[in-house]
């Protein structure tokens, strides 16, 4: 029996076909947007992965050797850029959490309305297309047609069920797709913390392929980042994750042959960032504190917002040459150890990279080390597992893309590509006019 991506190959050959590819527009187009948190290329490049279902689009469609990411490589910044095209300093989401030295725990970003940038959800709705989302990061009141956001109340951290049905779109989604797809779903079903919760959003979304057929269809699946959290690059708990991922894919795959659009959809999988195991817990806060600099509390004066392999400086007063001068101080009193464990990006190269534009300057972790927002306990504690959060040129935090369907040549590689690539690619698949000025990088010139 034929597989799910050998069937798309045999569509794009028979439409390749066609002459000028006219056929490819005049068809309702449809695009499944796979994002895996924690992507890398060597899951579809190195067979000793349990990934045949990434393995085969890659054989199958074409496949980039890394994609860079944005500083902070996090995945909401980075997921805010793949359906932005632009980075954090201009759509508006510099971290995972938002700056407050003020209180003990920040608030995640979560609501739509914190993007400052336009969106493929409002590109589709603009050209009379329809969407559906499962758990992709801040799509909460999102314009997205069939929604179900990744949200959580912080009273009940580990059930998200509550308020994923809370703001589905349309109410009653979660009871439907429940009715029709996954079970009763408990809190545990869809905890990032277990495989399982990529198994039901795979399935809810290949129920809502399956009987909706939304053009842009998209998915962000967690297992691969948990468990590299965890076990690191290369743990035990990492390869099951990944092959975990690898069969929502197949979900996915299964629900467009089984709708009768594999002759019309193109699957782009994606993600935000790579990884590196670390070793050690740098808390540059207890660093201020420890030389009498208020990092925290409502009087605080400078603070670190620590983003994984990257801490940004902000000062209480943006004005306040004095209070800069005594971190630069701090910093370079610091043991050489320690010292040569970052770098310190400021001036025209923090401009450069398009992060947060508030902070004045940015401490870059080297492979090993990783950043806390800690303004107590001790300045550096052992780590173990892999993070990101590092500069997006670090080899490893590259993150991965395949691109299989109408069109794509088999085996075709793309070299290096950037996160900003994917909203052009997907609103040139998609004939969306809001992007239409987005150009492609020459690797994608083969499309229509």
């Amino acid at each position: 029996m034929p597989s799910p991506f050998n069937r798309l190959r045999a569509c794009a050959l028979l439409l390749l076909s066609l002459a000028g590819g006219h056929a490819l527009a005049a068809t309702p187009a449809h695009v499944v947007l796979v994002s895996i948190d924690g992507f890398r290329p060597d899951f579809y490049r190195n067979a000793s992965w349990p990934a045949p279902n990434l393995q085969g689009l890659a054989r199958s469609g074409a496949s980039a050797d890394g994609v860079v990411g944005v500083l902070p490589t996090l995945t909401y910044p980075s997921h805010t850029t793949l359906i932005t095209g632009v980075r954090p300093g201009v759509h508006g989401i510099y971290g995972n959490t938002r700056f407050a030295p003020e209180v003990e725990s920040a608030e995640w970003h979560i609501d739509s309305s914190e993007i400052q940038a336009r969106t493929l959800w409002q590109a589709v709705r603009a050209a009379g297309l329809s969407s559906a989302a499962i758990s992709w990061p801040i799509t909460r009141n999102a314009p997205i047609d069939f929604n179900l956001p990744e949200v959580w109340y912080y009273e009940k951290p580990d059930d998200r069920t509550p308020a994923i049905r809370d703001f589905a779109t349309p109410a009653g989604l979660l009871d439907e797709i429940e009715k029709q797809a996954t079970g009763k779903l408990r809190g545990i079903d869809v905890d990032y913390r277990h495989l399982a919760m990529d198994e039901n959003n795979s399935r809810a979304l290949a129920y809502l392929i399956r009987h909706y057929r939304p053009n842009l269809a998209a998915i962000h699946l967690v297992a691969a980042d948990t468990a590299q959290h965890a076990s690191g690059r290369e743990g035990e708990a990492s390869r099951r994750a990944v092959a975990s991922v690898d069969h929502a894919l197949g979900t996915l795959l299964d629900a467009v042959d089984q709708a009768g659009l594999s002759s019309s959809t193109w699957f782009v999988v994606v993600g935000d960032h790579g990884f590196t195991d670390v070793h050690t817990q740098l808390a540059p806060n207890v660093w201020l504190a420890q030389a009498g600099v208020d990092a925290a509390g409502a009087g605080w004066q400078a603070a670190f917002h620590a983003a994984g392999g990257t801490a940004f400086l902000h000062l209480r007063d943006p004005h306040d040459p004095g209070t800069l001068a005594r971190v630069r101080e701090v910093l370079r009193g610091l043991p050489p150890a320690i010292r040569d464990a970052f770098e310190i990006v400021e001036g025209t190269a923090l401009q450069e990279e398009a992060a947060d534009p508030r902070a004045l300057l940015a401490l870059v972790a080297r492979p090993g080390f990783l950043f806390s927002n800690r303004s107590t306990g001790d300045a550096a504690r052992p780590a173990r597992g892999g993070a990101h959060g590092h500069h997006p040129g670090l080899p490893e935090l590259r993150t991965g893309l395949l691109l299989a369907g109408p069109g794509v040549p088999a085996g075709r590689m793309l070299g290096e590509l950037r996160l900003e690539d994917v909203v052009p690619l997907v609103a040139r698949l998609l004939r969306l006019p809001d992007f239409a000025n987005r150009p492609l990088p020459p690797a994608l010139d083969f499309l229509p």
